[in-house]
């Protein structure tokens, strides 16, 4: 029989963290949202009524988004769009061995930039749609890969020349660190 894969545990949290919440592999909203442990997921999700985000709020929401980089999930890229955020991630394990869920991870994410955004723009009510869009990537597909076809959206969309000069987005294996710099500083 092989060995059975180690899991990656999530550092030890921080005091006062919460475990991983139990969950299903599947759920269904208006869309099927699925989850293999130890897989990759691609979630992108937008913004109500086309909302668009202003550059100062999208650099908090893609503070939102690394979050919990290193503690719920294990970030490969992300990037927000005026619009709409893409993210490619491998939820992490509890100290309990218990995954951190799709619905757990996004919902924090959604509810806390939508709170960030709203307090910042002076308005109330929804910021994002209720549903997402997720799909667990093959273990065929390349990471970098993705995460590079992902970035170079803002590219496609004409909002720069190169995803370097993009100022939100984020890749690991060149920006290295859980949160961009500060405000004002890209």
């Amino acid at each position: 029989m092989a060995s059975e894969r180690p899991k990656p545990v999530a550092q030890p949290p921080p005091a006062g963290d919460r475990p991983a919440k139990p969950g299903k592999s599947e759920y269904w909203r208006n869309l099927p949202h699925l989850q293999v442990e130890g897989k990759m997921i691609f979630l992108t999700f937008c913004t109500k009524d086309h909302l668009i985000l202003p550059e100062r709020v999208r650099t908090q929401v893609l503070r939102h988004c690394l979050h919990d980089h290193g503690s719920k999930i294990h970030i490969h890229g992300v990037v927000v769009m005026p619009d709409h955020v893409h993210m490619v991630f491998t939820p992490l394990w509890d100290t309990r061995g218990c995954s951190y869920t799709l619905a757990e991870i996004t919902n924090g994410i959604k509810g806390a930039s939508a709170h960030s955004i709203n307090r910042m723009l002076g308005r109330k009510g929804s910021v994002w749609q209720d549903e997402s869009f997720d799909r667990v990537l093959r273990c065929g597909e390349a990471v970098r890969a993705k995460v590079e076809y992902v970035c170079a959206n803002p590219v496609r969309k004409g909002l720069c020349r190169n995803a370097d000069e993009y100022p939100w987005l984020w890749r690991e294996w060149v920006e290295g660190v859980a949160q961009p710099p500060p405000a004002g500083e890209r």
